[in-house]
């Protein structure tokens, strides 16, 4: 009995593919839970951070609501509303535009990047998902996934 077996009680897939298809699925639940329990101790969403390490990457320049939506790893993300949480939260700020006044620019603070130094030094602890394997091996399961996203519209 294989791992993903024991832990979902199941032993019956229609094929191979199936199989792969539940494993991914519970392994992608199974590491998203690990990173929302992680970041709660920072009080935010895997999204926030997602829209910091963004933000980092534009600083000291701005970035659009629109640039933010299109680097998102979750697409099904409401920016809008994220952004204003950590507005609120003094994480980021927000401005009008000045070349397009509809359009909205939003810059990482200083306690937005004091969070994700912060959060650096932590981070390492969520890679410990990939003890069994080593970096070979890795190094496969990422050729394997990129090769997935052939797929990916």
């Amino acid at each position: 009995m294989s791992n993903l077996e024991r832990l979902i009680t199941q032993r019956n897939f229609t094929n191979e593919y199936h199989r792969g298809l539940v494993s991914l699925i519970f392994v992608g639940n199974w590491i998203s839970s690990r990173h929302q329990q992680f970041f709660k101790r920072y009080d935010i969403t895997m999204q926030q951070f997602n829209i910091l390490r963004i933000l980092r990457g534009q600083y000291p320049k701005a970035a659009s609501i629109n640039t933010l939506k299109e680097r998102m790893l979750d697409k099904m993300s409401d920016v809008s509303r994220l952004v204003e949480r950590m507005r609120l939260a003094g994480l980021v700020e927000r401005k009008s535009c000045e070349m397009d006044r509809r359009a909205v620019d939003v810059r990482i603070t200083t306690k937005g990047l004091d969070l994700l130094t912060e959060i650096d030094g932590a981070i390492v602890q969520l890679e410990d998902a990939f003890k069994s394997l080593n970096e070979k091996e890795v190094s496969q399961l990422n050729k394997l996934l990129d090769k997935m996203l052939d797929n990916y519209h």
